[in-house]
């Protein structure tokens, strides 16, 4: 009996516990309900939507130059690969690979004794035959003087004019070979047919060269063209640029400053595949800046956007309908705006549908609403009239792995 009445006040101990600790619970979840009541109250906007975080930039307005920016290569005017028209041994050379050489200048010499004795022999035929039509034109002069005494018959005198042609039409004949025969002896002498650098060198006294055997490479260096692609959306741009004479600048690894040239051509065809055209510029390259084959950044100006209204780049979100931006008013409400995009140059953009003053949202557009309310982010500085947003801590663009979570809470608060 004892025992019993033991466990009944256990039991009813236990049952009271309990009853205290969900009084005790419910109290203080009420309490801390209504201690945050007017915390959320003061940070709810009017409408009844959370108040965003927000980072702005002004819109300002500037002239806004178009550059198309491409990789180009590096090529050569006039190259010229020397080759011997005869076959024949090498007797000298005259250049040593890696020379510059001028328009002119000796570069080899080729066994030319069979042709100076070729040459030799043809003027002596033609002396022969010379003096030949010396004679005949005596004789054709003599039987004139005795047809016209009546001492022989016309058809004498018409007989030695047939001689004397012949005669003059060898002789003609023999000039000709003459001139062959020193025109064979010219191929003896290979001289360089422009002004360049000579290439590498394989050739040496003694060498039997013929017509299907490179001797050389000669290619110009100044000046020198760079060769590079346009998109063909920017073609008519492009032919405006050329017809102006506008200067093309090329960017050369290890220089301080860029190269400029001269666009001075456009290629009469857009090629299908890849939708660009080939343009050329033409640089002075004295100091040899420029060496054919050689890749580098081309840039060239083809128009100017005058008056452009700039905002950052970050302002602008890509949706469904179009390019739109967050415009800010003075009471801190946000709007919603379609914006065409002109040009995109670096971290900016030149847009048509923003005023110049005007601020956009350039960072938490995520939690920006149409009509809602935006505070500025006190630890980010504001940004100046077409300035680039700087990294801040915290902000959109210093977010790392480790305080990615950090950011996205304190935006969401």
């Amino acid at each position: 009996m004892k025992k019993n009445l033991v466990l009944t006040f256990a039991g009813v101990l236990i049952v009271a516990a309990a009853a205290g600790t969900w009084w005790w619970s419910g109290a203080k979840t009420r309490s801390a309900s209504e201690a945050g009541a007017p915390t959320a109250a003061k940070g709810a906007a009017p409408n009844g939507g959370a108040v965003a975080l927000v980072t702005l930039a002004a819109a300002q307005r500037q002239d806004v130059p178009v550059t198309v920016q491409v990789n180009g290569s590096v090529v050569s005017l006039n190259s010229v690969d020397l080759r011997p028209q005869v076959t024949n041994t090498v007797r000298e050379v005259h250049v040593k690979e890696g020379q510059f050489v001028k328009e002119g200048q000796l570069l080899f010499t080729l066994d030319d004794r069979p042709d100076q004795a070729n040459l030799a022999k043809a003027r002596a035929q033609q002396q022969r035959d010379e003096a030949t039509l010396a004679d005949l034109e005596r004789q054709y002069k003599r039987s004139q003087e005795l047809v016209a005494q009546n001492f022989i018959a016309k058809a004498a005198a018409d007989a030695t004019l047939s001689q004397l042609e012949a005669q003059r039409a060898a002789v003609a004949a023999d000039r000709a070979a003459v001139q062959s025969a020193q025109v064979a002896l010219g191929y003896a002498t290979l001289r360089a047919p422009i002004a360049g650098r000579i290439g590498a060198v394989n050739i040496y006294p003694g060498t039997l060269v013929q017509p299907s055997l490179s001797l050389v490479t000669i290619t110009q260096l100044d000046p020198i063209a760079v060769s590079f692609p346009v998109p063909e959306g920017k073609l008519q741009d492009l032919l405006a640029a050329a017809r102006s004479h506008t200067p093309v600048e090329a960017l050369v690894a290890g220089r301080k400053a860029p190269m400029k040239g001269a666009l001075n051509f456009v290629d009469n065809t857009v090629d299908p595949l890849i939708g660009t055209v080939r343009a050329k510029a033409v640089f002075d390259n004295a100091d040899q800046g420029l060496w054919p084959g050689q890749f580098v950044e081309t840039r060239v100006t083809v128009r100017t956007i005058e008056g452009a209204t700039v905002v950052p780049a970050a302002a602008i979100m890509m949706l469904a309908e179009g390019s739109s931006v967050y415009v800010i008013d003075a009471n801190k409400t946000a709007a919603r705006r379609k914006v065409e995009t002109l040009h995109s140059f670096g971290t900016q953009v030149a847009v048509r549908g923003v005023e110049p003053g005007e601020q956009v949202v350039i960072e938490g557009k995520q939690n920006v609403r149409p009509g809602g309310k935006v505070r500025l982010d006190a630890s980010v500085s504001p940004q100046r009239p077409g300035a680039t947003p700087e990294a801040t801590p915290g902000s959109a663009a210093s977010v790392t792995p480790g305080n990615a979570s950090l950011v996205a809470e304190r935006e969401r608060t």
